[in-house]
């Protein structure tokens, strides 16, 4: 095993710093958010951090990089309040990683990507085609983190719009069942192969496998 300290990764140049650091908190998760401008352009960004803050209310939250250069998918959020999540399949992973290049504000990813527009009825948000899970989310709000000028957002789960294939009797959706990937570290798409899944953990009951 190798021990490697802050005065280390001080050390190292941009791009293996941007790995190490991006890849030792282990796999994450790979979304496609969709915003829209008032304009009515449309922009697809990948996020690798999206997660799960509570069910009930249903809320989620993101982060975005610091707004010293233009954040399309900030602004857009700002002005309509309204996004999609979409989780991204083994099919999208090449047209979904570009979407990581900076695009002037006026020009869709949609343009430049294989990527294509869903549309749900009663929704004026676009999803992502072929998306096994989508979500309508709605901003609700955000604070800044001061240690690295980031920025979290926190959104409500409006709609989830799910493959059937993938939801199960008991509404767990079974990710694996719809080719979806993760992410290790900046750049790199897996596979996740699903193991098993347990009930409940209770004090002093064995560990119940579900599957």
């Amino acid at each position: 095993m190798k021990i490697l300290d802050k005065p280390f990764f001080s050390s190292l140049e941009k791009i293996p710093r941007l790995n190490l650091i991006n890849s030792c908190m282990g796999y994450k998760s790979a979304n496609l958010i969709v915003s829209q401008s008032k304009k009515g352009i449309q922009n697809v960004a990948i996020f690798s951090s999206v997660t799960h803050l509570g069910s009930d209310p249903a809320l989620l939250g993101f982060i975005l990089r610091p707004t010293t250069v233009p954040r399309d998918t900030y602004k857009n959020i700002k002005e309509t309040e309204y996004f999609t999540i979409n989780q991204i399949t083994k099919d999208m992973i090449e047209d979904a990683h570009h979407t990581s290049a900076s695009y002037d504000e006026d020009v869709s990813e949609f343009d430049k990507t294989n990527l294509e527009i869903a549309h749900h009825e009663g929704i004026n948000m676009p999803f992502i085609a072929g998306s096994p899970v989508q979500l309508l989310c709605k901003y609700i709000n955000e604070y800044e983190i001061k240690e690295n000028n980031t920025i979290q957002i926190i959104a409500s789960i409006e709609k989830i719009i799910v493959d059937d294939a993938c939801l199960l009797d008991d509404y767990w959706i079974r990710l694996d069942h719809g080719k979806v990937v993760c992410i290790n570290g900046l750049d790199g798409y897996a596979l996740p192969t699903l193991i098993d899944r347990f009930a409940y953990a209770r004090p002093n009951k064995s560990t119940e496998s579900i599957l």
